[in-house]
């Protein structure tokens, strides 16, 4: 099995035990939100024991080991990337299986289990066109206001989405225009939809342009953004303007 084969068999394989989860347990609230995190990481790290026992891993769910540091190939792992929304009996929640290579977000897959979709690094789709009316994919509980901001200064709409993995699923699949987030993500949340989304030609970044780093000793990821390339510049000349205006507001928003 080629290593994209696997990633999307292990997010597939993650998402099934997911949705029977929460179809056929009894379990609800913060009992079936734990649940779900631990057997689906428990799945995929066993999965990932028989198929690659010599690649490291860094997942959510599972106690890090600095022991990744000195690895080239590291799996980063999300099992459950929107326990909020699973539990609520939503679909806008992802299981993210990566491949890091030398820091990079090399490959990957993003399944949405509850729509029955994977995306894949590997098999791309083409790119729709924005719509007349950007609409930027921001958090359904905590907006990050710098995407409030910059749709007001584009003349865009915001487009209210759980997870990490399904916000940037929005706008590879042409449901969204560009994704941007500030406040801490950890390097679980976004390494899978970044290795989907620049497979798929979109802009991958920090806010501030800089490229994405993954394996590091600290995980936090400050921002991201996501975007149709032509679309980068202005985004993030307008998130400098934003910074700029706000710097002594802290923004914990994950």
């Amino acid at each position: 099995m080629t290593d994209e084969d696997l990633a999307a068999d292990l997010a597939i394989r993650a998402g099934a035990l997911l949705v029977d989860l929460r179809a056929s347990s009894g379990l609800s609230g913060g009992a079936l939100g734990a649940a779900g995190d631990a057997r689906a990481n428990d799945a995929i790290l066993a999965a990932l024991g028989t198929a690659r026992p010599d690649d490291a891993v860094l997942s959510e769910e599972s106690t890090d080991s600095a022991a990744r540091l000195s690895a080239r190939r590291v799996w980063i792992i999300d099992p459950l990337d929107g326990t909020r929304e699973y539990r609520a009996g939503r679909n806008d929640w992802a299981v993210h299986v990566a491949l890091s290579i030398d820091g990079e977000a090399t490959l990957g897959a993003v399944a949405l289990p509850a729509r029955d979709i994977v995306l894949r690094s590997d098999q791309t789709r083409p790119l729709t066109g924005e719509a007349a009316r950007l609409r930027i994919a921001t958090s359904r509980s905590r907006p990050a206001p710098v995407a409030a901001f910059a749709a007001e200064r584009l003349g865009g709409t915001l487009v209210h989405i759980g997870s990490a993995g399904a916000k940037t699923a929005a706008v590879i699949m042409g449901e969204a225009d560009a994704y941007l987030h500030s406040g801490a993500q950890s390097e679980w949340d976004n390494c899978a939809p970044v290795a989907v989304a620049q497979a798929a030609g979109l802009h991958c970044s920090r806010l501030d342009g800089a490229a994405l780093r993954y394996n590091r000793a600290d995980v936090v990821v400050p921002d991201i953004l996501i975007c149709h390339p032509a679309r980068a510049r202005q985004i993030i000349a307008l998130a400098s303007e934003y910074r700029a205006s706000h710097d002594d507001e802290p923004d914990t928003r994950r």
